[in-house]
């Protein structure tokens, strides 16, 4: 019987093998993204970009507004293709299966690759608990009382958010701050057990104390789950992530990585002038 890893603020139910819609723990996914070229319309906003993201570590991907990084992260879990004029060339590969396969489903990949985006997006009329389950009613998963509890309970811790809500899980999430509203986003991805979790500047619109709060969660996420972030914030891609891809659109010209590595390297000795110049605040 495979257990839950602990968390350190709480004992978490060992839920895995009652709980039917969550399968068993797997081992961490890499990520792979080869020769990845995107289009909206005629414009060409990607050229050829290949990244590979390690299982089980945090990947920042920095650059300056409009040089691609977050039409790249949504490549990552196939919402690209809901733009009616979007594009694609290449090829994205979860522990070596390409998710752009035609012979899988859409579902699967986003089951695997979760997403947290920039604005917290709970529901608002749903509780709380109701905004962690509501992954598992879309896929159409069935528990029991017991076992939604159990979820409910590992979701929230893993997401930070379970000491300050437990008394309250009924309470509309709507009602809680911002910080928690985005703690509960990322609760609510977990609810489906995905092996990948994109975060598109999940802490833009955070007050410091928060950021602070949602970073943490992410370093204890880590050791479960592949994290890929993007991120304007230079000190914040050097506080969480383990490596690190600079995105970089020349006037009228597609994103491309300029370099990419280890991010304490990346930082204190870059080997591209340009990585040296935006991580230093020169530009961007």
């Amino acid at each position: 019987m495979s257990t839950l890893p602990e968390a350190p603020t709480t004992q978490i139910p060992a839920v895995e093998d009652a709980y039917v819609a969550v399968p068993p723990t797997r081992p961490l996914a890499a990520l792979d993204a080869r020769e990845i070229t995107a289009w909206f319309g005629e414009r060409k906003v990607l050229d050829r970009v290949s990244l590979n993201m390690p299982a089980g570590q945090i990947t920042a991907l920095i650059g300056p507004s409009g040089c691609g990084k977050s039409t790249f992260l949504r490549i990552l879990n196939r919402m690209h293709e809901l733009v009616p004029s979007a594009q694609l060339a290449g090829e994205v590969l979860l522990d070596g299966d390409d998710i752009y396969d035609p012979q899988r489903k859409l579902t699967d990949a986003r089951r695997s690759i979760g997403m947290v985006f920039q604005k917290p997006n709970p529901f608002p009329a749903m509780s709380i608990r109701e905004n962690v389950l509501a992954g598992l009613k879309l896929t159409g998963a069935k528990a029991s009382k017991s076992d939604r509890d159990a979820l409910v309970e590992y979701c929230l811790v893993r997401g930070g958010l379970w000491n300050e809500v437990k008394d309250r899980l009924d309470a509309p999430g709507g009602g809680l701050s911002g910080g928690q509203q985005q703690r509960l986003c990322i609760a609510r991805s977990l609810a489906i057990k995905p092996r990948v979790l994109l975060m598109d500047e999940p802490c833009s619109a955070l007050d410091p104390t928060s950021t602070r709060v949602i970073e943490e969660t992410m370093l204890e996420l880590a050791k479960e789950v592949t994290i890929v972030i993007v991120t304007h914030n230079m000190q914040q891609a050097a506080r969480v992530s383990n490596t690190c891809a600079f995105f970089l659109a020349a006037q009228g010209t597609p994103g491309v990585i300029v370099e990419h590595g280890d991010t304490a390297a990346m930082f204190s000795n870059p080997q591209d002038q340009r990585t040296n110049d935006y991580v230093n605040g020169r530009f961007g």
